[in-house]
């Protein structure tokens, strides 16, 4: 039997063969990620002169805002989605602030805007914004959030295609009373339910 020979690599590590800078540390190559540093040049938020109330009111006086008759925002605004969600038709026995249908019968509940689920909705530009769509009430509707996804920026879509969109779900009175009683802390009824409230 042989002996066997042990061989002995080196005990170095490259970080030994560094050298170290006059800081203890060892400097960086030029292309590695730093931080910048500041060069003395540099100026700060102190060193900018302030401008006093007498200044300030001279730079504003020629300024004018007038409307552009041509602003067209891309989501619609807060009073036209109150008003768009109040054109959506009622659900009987339940609180028109609280539950809607949308246009292909869909039930619709106000606090679950933009979310992917059966009950979640959009405010929904019937022409689509990307084809002239106005963000005005009458160009607005209360839809399904899935069925916006799916209907994009189509205009030719047919009323049956969107229904087949739809996202079914079978929703009792007490689920709605639960999820009310989640989001608002209460459940109140329609004037025509007739029923009994839940306080």
């Amino acid at each position: 039997m042989r002996p066997i020979k042990e061989r002995r690599r080196s005990r170095s590590s490259p970080a030994r063969d560094r050298p170290i800078g006059p800081s203890g540390f060892e400097p960086r190559p030029s292309g590695s990620r730093s931080t910048t540093r500041l060069s003395p040049s540099s100026t700060s938020l102190l060193d900018t002169p302030f401008i006093t109330e007498d200044e300030d009111a001279t730079l504003f006086d020629n300024l004018k805002i007038s409307p552009n008759p041509n602003f067209n925002p891309r989501s619609f605004p807060y009073s036209v989605k109150q008003q768009c969600w109040e054109k959506a038709e009622k659900i009987k026995g339940r609180d028109p602030d609280r539950w809607r249908r949308d246009p292909l019968g869909n039930i619709v509940f106000r606090k679950l805007v933009g979310c992917p689920g059966c009950l979640c909705h959009d405010y929904d530009h019937i022409v689509p914004y990307s084809k002239g769509g106005k963000s005005t009430l009458e160009n607005c509707q209360v839809l399904q959030a899935t069925v916006n996804r799916s209907k994009g920026n189509r205009t030719e879509i047919s009323k049956a295609d969107l229904i087949q969109k739809s996202s079914y779900c079978r929703v009792s009175g007490r689920d709605m009373d639960l999820l009310e009683l989640s989001a608002y802390g209460n459940v109140r009824r329609g004037q025509d339910s007739g029923g009994c409230t839940i306080q």
